[in-house]
């Protein structure tokens, strides 16, 4: 099932919740919706839903207006945040009871209870009432009862947002197993960017109320298109700076940290415009023995760490900030052979092909 919003507006008020959002999101997809709170994606996913009335635009189920229609019309499997299941049913009992409002035979009643038990791997469980199990095993219990029904398209709303670090690590397997296997178009609401990067086929990243991108989560990371998108979809250093040379093939910036080569330009900027330059803290290359080499004769600096933060396989190094700027962050991997401490003054290099020139944003605070 292909759904498509089509200049869609909602406003509470003189709110406007989500602004002109045209978007499709394809067949068989496992689509993100991601944004921090009160970017408007939840609302998007209510009005996909039919729990909430679209103000302006229209929402479209494989070329078919669906905006007036009724939410019980849709064919729509929804997964909240809180499981919302009966207590005082069992397992069994709470994935029937959608299909009980539908008109089957005994035997399509029940191919669809086992088909969905099978999937979400709770034939242990039937019997249990919810208080029963833990919140991963309620959280398959909620899958299990939407995808019983056979929705067009399945909603998860914050699915996971409930749970501690190991069962959402293993709930995120399982949710990528389940789509897998159903193929159902599945759209996910979330503020976890690492959700969203390790489980989807697409990513849409919304900023109060407007669609700011779209693409795969390889795409978003390597390529943002601004530095809202490069800050938000993992970790990145934003660095200020005025363009003062544009070539074909590079572009010179002057910063705090003097002055940068890039050969990743994200934009037409001219001499003298303000931009942000974008690099992750994997780019860049620490130079901890003599003998190592830097991979650029470009872009190579000398700072001292202000701190190191030990992360068990690697090592995040802070370096001292020049004036105006945030820390600088950079990962450190062979943390068994060379010790950094505190005060060390350490060499770096940074490639041109690893830094990318964004649109400047004086609406981004660098510094958080």
């Amino acid at each position: 099932m292909e759904v498509t919003f089509q200049g869609v507006d909602k406003r509470f008020g003189d709110v406007r919740a989500v602004n002109n959002l045209n978007l499709v999101i394809h067949s068989g997809s496992l689509h993100f919706l991601l944004g921090p709170s009160g970017c408007g994606k939840t609302t998007t996913l209510r009005m996909l839903a039919g729990l909430e009335e679209v103000s302006s635009g229209r929402i479209f189920f494989d070329g078919k207006d669906v905006t007036r229609m009724p939410a019980a019309d849709r064919g729509i499997g929804m997964v909240f945040q809180n499981y919302a299941l009966w207590p005082h049913m069992t397992v069994l009992k709470n994935i029937e009871y959608g299909l009980k409002l539908r008109k089957l035979s005994p035997e399509e009643f029940q191919a669809r209870i086992e088909d969905a038990v099978r999937i979400t791997q709770l034939s242990k469980y039937l019997d249990r009432y919810p208080n029963q199990l833990s919140g991963g095993q309620q959280q398959r219990v909620a899958l299990a009862r939407a995808l019983a029904i056979r929705p067009n398209v399945l909603l998860l709303d914050e699915p996971l947002s409930n749970l501690d670090a190991k069962l959402r690590l293993e709930m995120r397997d399982n949710i990528t197993r389940i789509h897998r296997k159903t193929k159902i178009t599945t759209v996910y609401v979330t503020h976890d960017q690492r959700e969203a990067l390790s489980m989807g086929t697409e990513v849409s990243v919304m900023r109060a109320g407007d669609l700011i991108q779209s693409g795969s989560p390889r795409e978003l990371y390597n390529e943002p298109k601004s530095p809202f998108i490069a800050s938000f979809i993992g970790e990145t250093n934003l660095i200020e700076g005025v363009v003062k040379e544009r070539a074909d093939q590079f572009c010179l910036v002057e910063t705090a940290y003097g002055m940068i080569r890039s050969e990743r330009v994200m934009g037409d900027f001219k001499k003298d415009e303000k931009v942000y330059l974008s690099v992750r803290p994997e780019w860049i290359q620490l130079l901890l023995d003599p003998q190592m080499k830097p991979k650029t004769e470009h872009n190579n600096f000398r700072l001292k760490v202000k701190h190191v933060t030990y992360l068990g396989e690697s090592e995040q190094v802070f370096f001292a900030c020049q004036q105006g700027e945030s820390e600088l962050r950079a990962n450190h991997y062979q943390t068994a052979h060379y010790h950094i401490d505190d005060g060390d003054e350490v060499a770096f290099a940074i490639d041109p092909t690893d830094i990318l020139v964004l649109p400047f944003d004086q609406n981004l605070d660098s510094k958080t």
